[in-house]
């Protein structure tokens, strides 16, 4: 029985069918499924040169009714599926009843043999419907019999082919097709096993997938009824499609409409799909016209689809930072060190160090908004990692987040995620102990010039005491300076106004009662803190230092020590300096010291103290060298500049370049001047 459709053949060739076979065939299988079949099967049979006579499409879906015939092969351009779906849907096909037409694009002729179930006569029938490429405005159903078939289904041969070969079906680019627009729809139902074959080879879709993942939500509606949905997050290897999509499914798996997931202006790579099903989209009223719409029905507008649409956009955002941190930040990285765009470290520890706080940060960044290093040509990369690193090094690199909220909208949340890990790094600390350690150690080498190799030119007024004053930590960080080369009555003065400042408190100023008070100790330094009193198991301890200077050419023999003890009794004698809870320790220093000295370290040595010479209670003398002294700094810093790999040999090569060859009176001076400047440059950093 001849059939008309209701537009005519040329009508329906300019309606715009599907022209390349591989749509075309996928258009078929979707038939197929829309029939309810899990299983769809292509079978051909290829000869010698590769020709194919038929291929058949089979499925074991639920078949086509013959009283709805007209419905959906006589009408075009309508269906009974478009009035059961939305126009917003994306993979509902056939929705125009322009499906079954699609044969033409490879095929001159179609035939359906289908056996459905008869709900009024409660048997399965089948039957035949045909349809030419010439004639597609005519179909032909005819042979209509009770089938003895006990299961469902439609067998679609296809004859008269044209354009295509068996490798046609079999390629590469057919398989992968037929993957990318599959792929998603097999996922859904891999626990149905829906499958599509070709000869018996399954198509695979795995290797599409990077990754996928099911989650159960449920939300309560404003009458407190849960709504259970089944959310299926996939992101791709490649690229599926146009743009990135929640997809909405109802119970059938039908889509009812999608939406996009705003991750679409991205060039991460981070191509994706979400499918959310759920029956709460069976009466699911997809309209974006708010006045039409009670908030309390279920639509876009209700309660359950606002908190939905948190989730979803929680959930890509949170997949998104996996995908960034296992391994696009890490390819953003390579690309740049390849292109130069990182800067150059050096290869020693801190270097690196320096290095790996860089690239940190901008992997940071980067996890947390990518748009910062996006659409940038190679100088715009390199501009703004090397701004990156500059403010890494100073105090300002808290302001890396002020700078990158004014460049992309920041929410709470990633400004929070920002300033931690600006945080976590310590680098710019390190940078700062390093400086300060090279800056020390340009100070000690030039020292070495002033005591070694210009001790004929270098006295202590005018050089040594200069340099100390300001340098003073070579005796010990610990210490607050009181007085440099001031009489014991400003000695005491500046001694009282630190303790009471450390115990803010307030106090006038203070005299000797010593004859000697006029007397000047060339490094007066105290500090006050807990420290072990041996003698009867307390603790609390103020502990002082004054150190004598002496001129390189002075060897420290009986003479300087007696120096020394005089200080040692002005203190011990003046009721004001002399309590038992006060440590006071005496540093005479020089090039050299005699055999008298010597034999004081033997007779000390039992009280396990390197270079003592004297002590009364609670006060020590010590006499040291000048090598002593450095050779005490190196051991401070030794763990510290050899696991830094800080190379001394460098310091010494820079400050040779500044022509020290000479020696004169004049050249102590520049040294001097060259150890002050370089104080002041440190406290500018």
């Amino acid at each position: 029985m001849k059939n008309k459709v209701s537009v005519s053949n040329s009508g329906i060739e300019s309606s715009g069918i599907i022209r390349d076979y591989m749509d075309a065939i996928a258009e078929l299988i979707w038939n197929g499924f829309d029939a309810e079949a899990k299983n769809i099967k292509i079978d051909f049979s290829a000869n010698e040169i590769d020709t194919i006579n038929e291929i058949k499409i089979i499925d074991d879906g639920k078949g086509i009714d013959f009283s709805t015939l007209d419905e959906t092969f006589g009408n075009f351009n309508d269906s009974i599926k478009k009035n059961t779906y939305q126009k917003t849907s994306s993979s509902i096909r056939g929705h125009k009843g322009k499906g079954r037409f699609s044969f033409a694009a490879f095929s001159g002729l179609a035939k359906w043999h289908t056996i459905y179930e008869d709900k009024k006569e409660k048997k399965k029938l089948e039957y035949d419907i045909s349809i030419s490429k010439n004639s597609k405005d005519i179909y032909d159903a005819e042979n209509k019999t009770i089938s003895k078939s006990t299961s469902t289904g439609t067998t679609l041969v296809l004859r008269d082919l044209f354009e295509v070969t068996g490798y046609s079906f079999t390629s590469d680019p057919f398989i992968n097709h037929l993957a990318k627009e599959f792929g998603w729809f097999l996922l859904l139902n891999k626990e149905q096993s829906f499958s599509i074959k070709i000869n018996n080879k399954e198509v695979e879709y795995e290797n599409l997938i990077a990754e996928s993942e099911v989650k159960p939500l449920t939300i309560k509606n404003a009458e407190g009824i849960n709504q259970d949905f089944k959310i299926t997050f996939i992101r791709w290897n490649e690229n599926i499609g146009d743009k990135f999509y929640f997809y909405y499914l109802n119970s059938s798996q039908n889509e009812l409409f999608k939406e996009l997931t705003s991750y679409n202006n991205n060039a991460i790579g981070f191509y994706h799909s979400v499918y959310i099903e759920s029956k709460y989209f069976d009466k699911f009223l997809p309209s974006d016209k708010v006045e039409n719409i009670n908030l309390f029905e279920d639509s876009k507008n209700s309660g359950v689809f606002r908190t939905l649409k948190v989730h979803l956009h929680n959930l890509v955002k949170e997949k998104e930072k996996i995908f960034l941190h296992g391994g696009a930040a890490q390819h953003l990285i390579d690309t740049y060190e390849k292109n130069g765009v990182i800067p150059k470290f050096g290869k020693n520890k801190y270097e690196q160090a320096r290095k790996k706080d860089l690239i940190d940060v901008v992997i940071g960044i980067y996890c947390i908004e990518p748009k910062v290093f996006q659409g940038l040509n190679k100088e715009q990369q390199k501009v703004s990692v090397g701004l990156i690193n500059l403010l890494l090094d100073t105090d300002e690199r808290e302001s890396i987040t002020e700078i990158i909220g004014q460049i992309v909208k920041l929410t709470t949340d990633e400004r929070l995620q920002l300033a931690e890990i600006l945080k976590k790094t310590t680098v710019s600390k390190i940078s700062k102990t390093i400086n300060l350690i090279e800056n020390r150690y340009k100070i000690i080498e030039l020292l070495k010039i002033l005591v070694f190799d210009l001790q004929k030119f270098t006295n202590e007024r005018d050089h040594i005491q200069k340099v100390i004053h300001e340098n003073y930590w070579l005796f010990g960080e610990q210490y607050h300076l009181a007085s440099a080369n001031e009489g014991f009555d400003v000695l005491l003065s500046r001694y009282t106004e630190f303790l009471a400042k450390s115990d803010d408190k307030s106090t006038g100023k203070k005299k000797s009662n010593s004859d000697d008070s006029n007397r000047r100790p060339d490094i007066f330094v105290c500090r006050k803190h807990t420290i072990p009193d041996i003698r009867d198991n307390e603790t609390m301890m103020e502990e002082n230092l004054i150190v004598e200077l002496k001129r390189p050419t002075v060897t420290i023999g009986t003479k300087e020590l007696r120096q020394v003890e005089d200080y040692l009794e002005i203190i011990r004698n003046d009721p004001a300096f002399n309590s038992n809870k006060r440590c006071w320790k005496f540093f005479v220093v020089s090039n050299k010291v005699d055999e008298y000295v010597k034999g004081q370290y033997e007779s000390e040595k039992n009280k396990g103290k390197k270079f003592l010479v004297k002590a009364l209670f609670n006060f020590e003398i010590y006499a040291f060298t000048w090598d002593d002294v450095f050779m005490l700094f190196d051991l401070r810093h030794k763990f510290l500049v050899d696991n830094l790999e800080f190379d001394k040999k460098i310091i010494i090569a820079e400050l040779l370049e500044k022509n020290i060859n000479f020696y004169n009176a004049d050249r102590s001076d520049l040294i001097s001047k060259d150890i002050l400047d370089l104080n002041k440059k440190q406290s500018l950093n």
